[in-house]
């Protein structure tokens, strides 16, 4: 890219920002889903090219589902990627406890007991990076319609899938999200304050929402008639800015954009991906080995299609946002 990159780096002049790194990777057949979701800041260069061919090796050696050279799934991978990091971490944390324990006495005064339990009480499930950005929790509450009693359960989550409809946006996906459900005939909810099966409403909201909220929405869906899953190009509008209110039990929270993972094709085992990336207020287009810059008006264009038959196979998949309020 090297052409593309002294584009890139003269496009942006002296805006260009201190300490970023922009580069494009190499496709090793199908292996855009990885480079749309992937970034690398680490290198000497501002720009240039990269080819993850030993992580793209690693990543099919540990998952068979990314091993043929078919298309995949971007939000597979990222769910895979941010659950295999977790794992990694919690691995290295656990190691460094052992040495720790079987290190020589002298040390282990040295190092105090801040490791140490007393009365056999469990240790706190480490919270790593990936937990402190990503990582929100969910409620789920069913109120039983009988006797009024509120029944919740909690479970966190690394990101949000969503079910899309035409000519909707991410606050109504989010809505629709949100919405209350009744729980009766066959689906009737087990109360154990009545000791019986009762009619119930219920409700998902988010409990505590992440720095970084990540949005799924749901392109891909099994047609029972067709026998197979067909590509939802709906346009769905995702805002630059985005307050999650009637989703968040207390107060509003504000996110801001900050990259678009897009999916390109017209259905879900061919296409492509590409990602939209701000950074320090400008937008870039990374299309495996080649970076760009954009306009910001230019995101609106992968909304996605208001008709059901377009030329536009270029839409939205993966949205990345991230909290302002909380914003260091």
């Amino acid at each position: 890219m090297g052409a593309a990159g002294s584009k890139l780096e003269k496009a942006l002049g002296d805006q260009f920002p201190e300490g970023e790194r922009y580069f494009g990777f190499e496709n090793f057949g199908n292996t855009c889903y990885c480079n749309s979701v992937l970034q690398i800041s680490s290198q000497k260069k501002k720009t240039g090219v990269i080819a993850p061919k030993r992580f793209v090796q690693r990543l099919r050696k540990q998952n068979e589902l990314f091993r043929s050279y078919m298309h995949q799934d971007a939000h597979e991978f990222l769910n895979f990627l941010l659950n295999e990091l977790v794992d990694i971490l919690e691995k290295e944390d656990q190691a460094a406890k052992n040495d720790e324990e079987t290190s020589p006495p002298s040390e282990k005064v040295a190092n105090g007991p801040k490791n140490c339990l007393a009365n056999g009480a469990k240790k706190e499930p480490l919270v790593t990076w990936v937990h402190k950005n990503f990582q929100g929790i969910l409620t789920n509450e069913t109120r039983c319609l009988q006797c009024e009693t509120v029944t919740a359960r909690d479970e966190t989550f690394f990101d949000l899938s969503l079910d899309i409809e035409q000519n909707s946006s991410i606050t109504s996906c989010l809505k629709n999200f949100s919405s209350t459900e009744t729980l009766n005939a066959e689906d009737k909810f087990f109360c154990d304050k009545c000791c019986s099966l009762q009619e119930a409403q219920k409700r998902m909201k988010i409990k505590k929402p992440p720095h970084i909220l990540v949005i799924h929405l749901k392109r891909f869906k099994y047609i029972e008639q067709l026998g197979r899953y067909k590509k939802l190009s709906y346009r769905v509008v995702f805002p630059l800015e985005l307050k999650l209110s009637d989703t968040v039990e207390e107060a509003d929270i504000e996110y801001s954009l900050f990259a678009v993972v897009v999916h390109v094709g017209s259905g879900p085992n061919h296409g492509h991906y590409v990602s939209l990336v701000k950074s320090h207020n400008h937008w870039l287009f990374f299309d495996d080995e080649n970076v760009e810059m954009i306009d910001e008006s230019a995101i609106q264009t992968f909304f996605g299609s208001s008709q059901e038959y377009s030329s536009n196979t270029d839409h939205g998949y993966i949205l990345f946002y991230e909290s302002i309020s909380n914003k260091n």
